[in-house]
């Protein structure tokens, strides 16, 4: 079920729409200025906006810029809906990136039709059918956005171990289900095990052949949760992310305890040769926390939280 935005001053205007917008199945917020919209935005990431120009306070020009110069926000579809209809307004609005411009009065169906292809084209183009999260081109702005920032902020690169047995095992339908239980990593454990038979989790182990064929037992599926921050060294490049992501990770598989950390003895010893890997100086490498997601590419890093996650989910 979608979450829609609805930013519009008029509380009656503002009550229709959200009655509207329910009876079809939508979850809807609404907001009666610019401000406190670009908060919930960044807060809730909707899956779609519907905005008036004409608001208390900021207008809906500078709602838009704020959003869309934001890698949390930047991917959200924006509908306008405004008493403003000279093609000036429209264009401006157009210009800022919007996906879409109605005007008041508006007609009921034209609404939700646009409303429908608007949240279509941002699952198609942007989000990911598993998680449901931004990746590719949005990830790799949300990076570059903190590399610029100076306050603290950490990138999780997270790993499913063993992930290929159980879907081989269990199928690919289970497979997607077991990704998409790990929304929430402290109950991850306990859904996990749900999508096992009470065989397999007795004796802790699937059957299944490995790579060449030969019969081999695999561990149950576990996370792996590498950690990146800027905390001791401020980062240079995305290329110095990707690194030093992908080694935390790999220090994170190696863990029997859940938890590993990289120790800034590490970072002394190895800056020589990460600074000649990447082309940059080192930073810190944070805790890494093994929960289960596989991959040795950083673009799929996708961001969780607007100012301290950022998390990777790759499927082995």
């Amino acid at each position: 079920m979608a979450n829609i935005l609805v930013v519009e001053d008029q509380r009656l205007i503002a009550g229709v729409l959200k009655e509207t917008l329910e009876i079809e199945g939508y979850r809807v917020t609404t907001i009666l200025n610019g401000e406190d919209a670009v908060q919930f935005a960044l807060r809730e990431t909707p899956h779609l906006i519907i905005l008036d120009i004409m608001l208390p306070g900021i207008d809906g020009y500078e709602v838009i810029r704020r959003l869309r110069s934001h890698p949390k926000s930047m991917h959200i579809p924006i509908i306008i809906l405004s008493a403003l209809g000279e093609p000036a307004d429209k264009i401006r609005a157009y210009e800022c990136d919007v996906d879409g411009y109605i005007t008041k009065p508006y007609d009921t169906d034209e609404l939700l039709a646009r409303v429908h292809r608007q949240l279509r084209r941002a699952q198609q183009n942007y989000l990911s059918p598993l998680t449901n999260l931004p990746g590719g081109l949005q990830v790799v702005r949300a990076i570059n956005y903190k590399l610029g920032k100076m306050k603290p902020w950490s990138i999780l690169y997270l790993d499913l171990d063993n992930f290929k047995a159980f879907n081989d095992v269990y199928g690919f339908l289970a497979g997607n289900d077991m990704i998409l239980c790990m929304h929430v990593t402290a109950r991850y454990k306990e859904e996990s095990t749900t999508l096992y038979r009470p065989e397999d989790l007795g004796c802790g182990s699937i059957s299944g052949v490995d790579r060449e064929g030969r019969p081999y037992q695999f561990p149950l599926v576990s996370l792996s949760i590498g950690v990146v921050n800027n905390q001791i060294y401020m980062p240079h490049s995305i290329q110095e992310v990707s690194y030093l992501a992908a080694e935390a990770k790999r220090h994170a598989k190696q863990s029997t305890s859940n938890i590993s950390y990289i120790s800034p003895q590490y970072d002394k010893t190895h800056s020589e040769y990460l600074s000649s890997a990447t082309s940059s100086s080192p930073f810190l490498l944070s805790p890494s926390f093994s929960f289960a997601t596989h991959t040795n590419a950083f673009h799929d890093l996708v961001p969780l939280a607007e100012d301290n996650i950022l998390a990777e989910y790759e499927v082995s």
